[in-house]
């Protein structure tokens, strides 16, 4: 029951993905890894009611498909955080499952009769083939959950230097997706298909949950995630771009932008809107957010979040001083200055300061 149970679930997620308007790449990718997914778990669902000869042309066909499960992984990690730039190159991350079924080609083409009987003496004549497949399948598994983390480490730091505020900008979805799959692959190497195909229901109950749950991802709503898109695209691009404008930029036209920023600050206290992002402050001083973002590393030694933070932190220091606000809370005050949150301020003050705000006070 709770096989079918995630089976159905699985199929009812890929319907809602795929009648959702205005589909992202993102969204196609989740779309076709929880088909393939709920395709997996179907096939296993056959063996578990040793109802195969309903489908007899299917035996076999479960034994690459975890080959699927890293690669939808990875790129889906990849589209979400606008990084799946090479995209012509994407089929290349199935190779190995199609290798997989061409080498398994010969067990698909016996009879009916043959197939079950070596399933039922536990591969018999395929033992070695089946090992080489199930070490590659492990290191697949591993491989691209760390890719998968490394883009979302790439993720992390472009929010850094595109946003000054971060806690708006939700990372537990992806973070989540990884972490569970990484689970499922410990699960994998240690029990037996039963418990693994237990936990990928409940991962996929998991996602069904948190994922319409979470605003954006099974509904046409904008996440914090598309925000960044919108804000950073295509950031190898960017990078290049960067690269660019710093051989571009001389030392007088980099210690000129840097005295505008410094009056703006000054005169407009931006950094007191809390959703303050590079872009927003680029427009207000007419450069390009790469040259922005060129002057305040250079010249600050800090990314875009630190730079507007410590801003935020040094107003907070002046304002907490002035009699008219004794009367108000740390944390109003610190609201006034630009902070979103109570843990955005007391950990920005401390990186700042070296102490938190009570300590900073008395």
């Amino acid at each position: 029951m709770l096989y079918l149970a995630g089976i159905i679930i699985t199929f009812f997620l890929v319907v809602i993905l795929t009648s959702k308007k205005n589909k992202s790449e993102a969204d196609k990718i989740l779309a076709l890894w929880l088909f393939f997914t709920g395709f997996h778990l179907f096939l296993y669902y056959l063996h578990y009611k040793k109802d195969f000869a309903s489908f007899p042309f299917l035996l076999g066909f479960e034994l690459p498909m975890p080959l699927l499960q890293g690669p939808f992984l990875y790129l889906y990690t990849s589209a979400l955080t606008n990084q799946n730039q090479n995209k012509k190159y994407n089929v290349l991350h199935f190779l190995p499952f199609l290798i997989a079924v061409l080498v398994l080609m010969p067990f698909f083409m016996l009879p009916f009769s043959e197939k079950l009987q070596v399933f039922q003496n536990e591969g018999k004549g395929y033992e070695n083939l089946i090992m080489i497949l199930y070490g590659f399948v492990l290191l697949s598994g591993i491989v691209y959950a760390l890719l998968s983390l490394q883009k979302l480490s790439k993720h992390r730091k472009n929010i850094s230097d595109q946003f000054s505020s971060s806690e708006k900008i939700n990372l537990r979805w992806l973070q989540y997706l990884i972490l569970g799959s990484a689970i499922i692959w410990l699960v994998v190497i240690f029990y037996e298909d039963e418990y693994i195909f237990s936990v990928v229901v409940f991962y996929l109950m998991f996602i069904g949950y948190f994922g319409i749950k979470q605003v954006g991802i099974f509904t046409n709503q904008n996440t914090a995630e598309s925000v960044l898109s919108s804000e950073n695209p295509e950031p190898e691009r960017t990078s290049e771009k960067i690269k660019y404008e710093k051989s571009a930029l001389t030392a007088d036209e980099l210690l000129f932008l840097h005295q505008k920023l410094n009056q703006i600050m000054m005169d407009e206290k931006l950094y007191k809107n809390p959703d303050l992002t590079l872009a927003d402050l680029s427009q207000k001083l007419n450069v390009h957010p790469n040259v922005l973002s060129q002057v305040i590393n250079s010249a600050e030694n800090k990314n875009f979040y630190d730079y507007i933070n410590s801003q935020r932190v040094e107003e907070f220091k002046k304002m907490i001083l002035l009699p008219d606000n004794q009367k108000f809370t740390l944390l109003s005050v610190a609201f006034e200055c630009g902070f979103n949150s109570k843990t955005a301020f007391n950990r920005n003050f401390k990186k700042v300061t070296g102490l938190s705000p009570s300590e900073y006070l008395k």
